[in-house]
Protein backbone atom coordinates (compact mmCIF):
# COMPACT_ATOMS: atom_id res chain seq x y z
CA UNK A 1 0.00 0.00 0.00
CA UNK A 2 1.14 3.34 -0.66
CA UNK A 3 2.30 6.15 1.64
CA UNK A 4 -1.08 8.08 2.59
CA UNK A 5 -0.90 11.85 2.53
CA UNK A 6 -2.05 13.50 4.88
CA UNK A 7 -2.34 17.42 3.15
CA UNK A 8 -5.95 17.96 2.76
CA UNK A 9 -7.02 14.60 4.27
CA UNK A 10 -10.12 15.07 6.44
CA UNK A 11 -10.07 14.33 9.98
CA UNK A 12 -12.47 13.72 12.70
CA UNK A 13 -10.98 13.01 15.85
CA UNK A 14 -12.90 12.48 19.32
CA UNK A 15 -10.92 13.44 22.70
CA UNK A 16 -9.18 15.90 20.93
CA UNK A 17 -9.01 18.54 23.84
CA UNK A 18 -6.50 17.63 26.22
CA UNK A 19 -3.10 14.84 26.22
CA UNK A 20 -3.07 12.59 22.91
CA UNK A 21 -5.84 13.89 21.59
CA UNK A 22 -4.90 17.60 21.04
CA UNK A 23 -1.37 16.72 20.34
CA UNK A 24 -2.58 14.90 17.48
CA UNK A 25 -4.85 17.84 16.46
CA UNK A 26 -1.77 20.10 16.10
CA UNK A 27 0.36 16.95 14.22
CA UNK A 28 -2.15 16.68 11.64
CA UNK A 29 -2.92 20.41 11.41
CA UNK A 30 0.91 20.52 10.65
CA UNK A 31 0.71 17.96 7.91
CA UNK A 32 -1.85 20.06 6.19
CA UNK A 33 -5.11 17.59 7.39
CA UNK A 34 -8.42 19.19 7.95
CA UNK A 35 -9.86 18.74 11.52
CA UNK A 36 -13.30 17.77 13.02
CA UNK A 37 -12.69 18.14 16.82
CA UNK A 38 -14.89 16.74 19.06
CA UNK A 39 -14.64 16.67 23.08
CA UNK A 40 -16.61 17.51 25.83
CA UNK A 41 -14.84 20.55 27.24
CA UNK A 42 -16.45 23.38 24.94
CA UNK A 43 -13.37 26.07 25.93
CA UNK A 44 -10.42 24.23 25.46
CA UNK A 45 -12.26 22.70 22.00
CA UNK A 46 -12.27 26.63 21.09
CA UNK A 47 -8.36 26.66 22.34
CA UNK A 48 -7.15 24.54 20.57
CA UNK A 49 -8.86 25.54 17.35
CA UNK A 50 -7.64 28.48 17.89
CA UNK A 51 -3.84 27.87 18.03
CA UNK A 52 -4.05 25.58 15.05
CA UNK A 53 -6.30 27.07 12.88
CA UNK A 54 -5.13 28.10 9.25
CA UNK A 55 -6.42 30.60 7.22
CA UNK A 56 -7.55 28.49 3.83
CA UNK A 57 -8.95 26.05 7.01
CA UNK A 58 -10.67 27.22 9.98
CA UNK A 59 -10.80 23.80 12.50
CA UNK A 60 -14.34 22.87 13.39
CA UNK A 61 -15.49 20.94 16.16
CA UNK A 62 -17.92 19.36 18.09
CA UNK A 63 -18.54 19.66 22.06
CA UNK A 64 -20.55 17.00 23.74
CA UNK A 65 -20.43 13.64 25.02
CA UNK A 66 -19.65 10.82 22.65
CA UNK A 67 -21.16 8.24 24.92
CA UNK A 68 -24.68 10.23 23.99
CA UNK A 69 -26.27 9.74 19.97
CA UNK A 70 -27.13 12.97 19.98
CA UNK A 71 -23.47 13.71 19.86
CA UNK A 72 -22.62 11.31 17.34
CA UNK A 73 -25.35 12.31 15.12
CA UNK A 74 -24.51 15.94 15.72
CA UNK A 75 -20.56 14.68 14.36
CA UNK A 76 -22.25 12.64 11.47
CA UNK A 77 -24.15 16.04 10.88
CA UNK A 78 -21.73 18.30 10.39
CA UNK A 79 -19.36 15.96 8.06
CA UNK A 80 -22.30 15.93 6.07
CA UNK A 81 -22.90 19.76 6.00
CA UNK A 82 -19.10 20.45 5.62
CA UNK A 83 -17.39 17.95 3.71
CA UNK A 84 -20.01 15.32 2.80
CA UNK A 85 -17.27 12.40 2.84
CA UNK A 86 -14.42 11.97 5.11
CA UNK A 87 -11.22 10.23 5.20
CA UNK A 88 -9.73 9.42 8.70
CA UNK A 89 -11.92 8.49 11.81
CA UNK A 90 -9.42 8.78 14.85
CA UNK A 91 -10.91 6.97 18.48
CA UNK A 92 -8.88 8.87 20.57
CA UNK A 93 -11.68 9.45 23.52
CA UNK A 94 -11.02 7.45 27.29
CA UNK A 95 -11.45 7.50 30.77
CA UNK A 96 -9.97 5.06 33.26
CA UNK A 97 -10.01 4.36 36.93
CA UNK A 98 -7.66 2.73 39.83
CA UNK A 99 -8.58 0.58 42.04
CA UNK A 100 -9.36 -3.37 43.42
CA UNK A 101 -12.45 -4.32 41.24
CA UNK A 102 -14.25 -5.66 44.13
CA UNK A 103 -14.08 -2.38 45.63
CA UNK A 104 -15.09 -0.90 42.84
CA UNK A 105 -19.21 1.02 42.28
CA UNK A 106 -21.46 -0.99 40.17
CA UNK A 107 -21.49 1.84 37.45
CA UNK A 108 -17.62 2.12 36.90
CA UNK A 109 -17.19 -0.80 34.70
CA UNK A 110 -20.98 0.28 32.69
CA UNK A 111 -19.23 4.19 32.28
CA UNK A 112 -15.33 3.00 31.09
CA UNK A 113 -17.02 0.41 28.48
CA UNK A 114 -19.62 3.13 27.24
CA UNK A 115 -16.73 5.74 27.22
CA UNK A 116 -13.45 3.49 25.88
CA UNK A 117 -15.41 0.42 23.80
CA UNK A 118 -19.31 1.36 22.65
CA UNK A 119 -18.97 4.92 21.92
CA UNK A 120 -16.65 4.40 19.67
CA UNK A 121 -17.93 1.59 18.30
CA UNK A 122 -20.76 2.63 17.66
CA UNK A 123 -19.35 6.58 16.29
CA UNK A 124 -17.79 3.95 13.41
CA UNK A 125 -20.58 2.35 12.81
CA UNK A 126 -22.75 5.76 12.02
CA UNK A 127 -19.96 7.50 9.89
CA UNK A 128 -19.04 4.52 7.52
CA UNK A 129 -21.21 5.15 5.06
CA UNK A 130 -19.49 8.91 4.56
CA UNK A 131 -16.17 7.18 5.29
CA UNK A 132 -16.79 4.56 2.42
CA UNK A 133 -16.74 7.62 -0.18
CA UNK A 134 -13.13 9.23 1.15
CA UNK A 135 -10.20 9.20 -0.28
CA UNK A 136 -7.89 5.98 1.07
CA UNK A 137 -10.35 5.55 4.51
CA UNK A 138 -8.72 4.96 7.55
CA UNK A 139 -10.35 4.05 11.40
CA UNK A 140 -7.54 4.90 14.03
CA UNK A 141 -8.74 3.21 17.20
CA UNK A 142 -6.27 4.38 20.34
CA UNK A 143 -6.10 1.53 22.59
CA UNK A 144 -3.18 0.85 24.74
CA UNK A 145 -0.89 -1.70 25.75
CA UNK A 146 -2.82 -2.66 28.79
CA UNK A 147 -5.24 -4.02 25.74
CA UNK A 148 -2.50 -6.79 25.51
CA UNK A 149 -1.59 -7.52 29.02
CA UNK A 150 -3.78 -6.67 31.89
CA UNK A 151 -2.43 -5.06 35.06
CA UNK A 152 -3.91 -5.16 38.32
CA UNK A 153 -6.31 -2.24 40.11
CA UNK A 154 -7.32 -1.37 36.39
CA UNK A 155 -9.75 -4.48 35.63
CA UNK A 156 -12.42 -2.91 33.65
CA UNK A 157 -9.96 -0.01 31.85
CA UNK A 158 -8.12 -3.00 30.51
CA UNK A 159 -11.50 -5.01 29.31
CA UNK A 160 -12.05 -2.18 27.99
CA UNK A 161 -9.12 -1.85 25.81
CA UNK A 162 -9.08 -5.37 25.51
CA UNK A 163 -12.30 -4.92 23.82
CA UNK A 164 -11.35 -2.17 21.43
CA UNK A 165 -8.07 -4.38 20.22
CA UNK A 166 -10.56 -6.96 19.39
CA UNK A 167 -13.27 -5.08 17.91
CA UNK A 168 -10.23 -3.25 15.59
CA UNK A 169 -8.89 -6.82 14.17
CA UNK A 170 -12.45 -8.08 13.34
CA UNK A 171 -13.30 -4.74 11.67
CA UNK A 172 -9.27 -4.64 9.64
CA UNK A 173 -10.50 -8.48 7.79
CA UNK A 174 -13.72 -7.37 7.03
CA UNK A 175 -13.51 -4.11 5.37
CA UNK A 176 -9.88 -5.06 3.86
CA UNK A 177 -11.64 -5.87 0.86
CA UNK A 178 -13.19 -2.51 0.59
CA UNK A 179 -9.71 -1.12 1.04
CA UNK A 180 -10.51 1.09 4.34
CA UNK A 181 -7.77 0.11 6.99
CA UNK A 182 -7.71 0.07 10.50
CA UNK A 183 -4.95 1.04 12.90
CA UNK A 184 -4.93 0.14 16.46
CA UNK A 185 -2.69 2.18 18.51
CA UNK A 186 -1.27 0.95 21.94
CA UNK A 187 0.69 3.72 24.00
CA UNK A 188 2.17 3.15 27.32
CA UNK A 189 1.26 5.72 30.04
CA UNK A 190 1.54 9.59 28.34
CA UNK A 191 2.13 12.59 29.59
CA UNK A 192 -1.92 14.54 30.08
CA UNK A 193 -4.30 14.60 32.42
CA UNK A 194 -5.90 11.45 31.93
CA UNK A 195 -5.03 10.41 35.85
CA UNK A 196 -6.46 13.80 37.18
CA UNK A 197 -9.84 12.75 35.47
CA UNK A 198 -10.35 9.26 36.85
CA UNK A 199 -13.83 8.17 37.66
CA UNK A 200 -12.53 6.52 40.43
CA UNK A 201 -9.52 6.50 42.28
CA UNK A 202 -9.42 4.28 45.50
CA UNK A 203 -7.36 5.75 48.20
CA UNK A 204 -5.79 2.88 49.46
CA UNK A 205 -3.95 2.08 45.88
CA UNK A 206 -0.76 3.86 44.88
CA UNK A 207 -0.90 4.77 41.26
CA UNK A 208 1.81 3.77 39.39
CA UNK A 209 2.28 5.98 36.47
CA UNK A 210 6.20 5.25 35.36
CA UNK A 211 8.04 7.69 32.74
CA UNK A 212 5.89 9.03 30.67
CA UNK A 213 5.98 9.89 27.01
CA UNK A 214 5.47 13.44 26.02
CA UNK A 215 1.85 13.39 24.36
CA UNK A 216 3.46 15.71 21.25
CA UNK A 217 5.99 12.18 20.74
CA UNK A 218 3.29 9.80 20.74
CA UNK A 219 1.63 12.35 18.15
CA UNK A 220 4.73 11.88 15.77
CA UNK A 221 4.84 8.38 16.19
CA UNK A 222 0.86 8.12 15.19
CA UNK A 223 1.02 10.36 12.35
CA UNK A 224 3.89 8.43 10.83
CA UNK A 225 2.05 5.05 11.62
CA UNK A 226 -1.27 6.74 9.37
CA UNK A 227 1.55 7.61 6.66
CA UNK A 228 2.83 3.83 6.34
CA UNK A 229 -0.57 2.13 7.11
CA UNK A 230 0.57 -0.01 9.60
CA UNK A 231 -1.66 -2.54 11.35
CA UNK A 232 -0.66 -1.45 14.94
CA UNK A 233 1.55 0.64 17.05
CA UNK A 234 3.46 -0.21 20.06
CA UNK A 235 4.75 3.00 21.40
CA UNK A 236 7.49 1.91 23.74
CA UNK A 237 9.83 -0.47 23.91
CA UNK A 238 9.27 -1.46 27.56
CA UNK A 239 5.72 -1.65 26.09
CA UNK A 240 6.73 -4.17 23.50
CA UNK A 241 8.53 -6.41 26.25
CA UNK A 242 5.41 -6.80 28.14
CA UNK A 243 3.63 -7.60 25.52
CA UNK A 244 5.91 -10.73 24.24
CA UNK A 245 6.58 -11.44 28.12
CA UNK A 246 3.33 -12.22 28.02
CA UNK A 247 2.70 -14.16 24.78
CA UNK A 248 6.15 -16.25 25.42
CA UNK A 249 5.59 -16.67 29.06
CA UNK A 250 2.32 -16.22 30.58
CA UNK A 251 2.82 -17.76 33.87
CA UNK A 252 5.95 -15.52 34.67
CA UNK A 253 4.10 -12.24 33.51
CA UNK A 254 1.77 -13.48 35.79
CA UNK A 255 3.39 -13.85 38.73
CA UNK A 256 5.26 -10.60 37.88
CA UNK A 257 1.86 -8.65 37.87
CA UNK A 258 0.82 -9.92 40.88
CA UNK A 259 4.19 -9.19 42.63
CA UNK A 260 5.23 -5.48 40.96
CA UNK A 261 1.76 -4.34 39.29
CA UNK A 262 -0.05 -3.33 42.52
Amino acid sequence: MPVRSLAGARVVLTGASSGIGSALAAELSRAGARLLLTARREERLQRIAREIDRPAEPVAYVSGDIREPRTRQQIYDDIERRWGSFDVLINNAGVGAVGPFARASAGRLREIMETNFFAPVELTRLLLPALRQGQTPLIVNVSSVLGHRAMPNKSEYCASKFALHGFSDALRAELAREAIHVMLVSPSTTESDFFEHLLEADSATRVRRGRPMPAATVARIIRRGMRRNVDELILTWSGTGLVWLDRLFPRLANLLAARFGQ
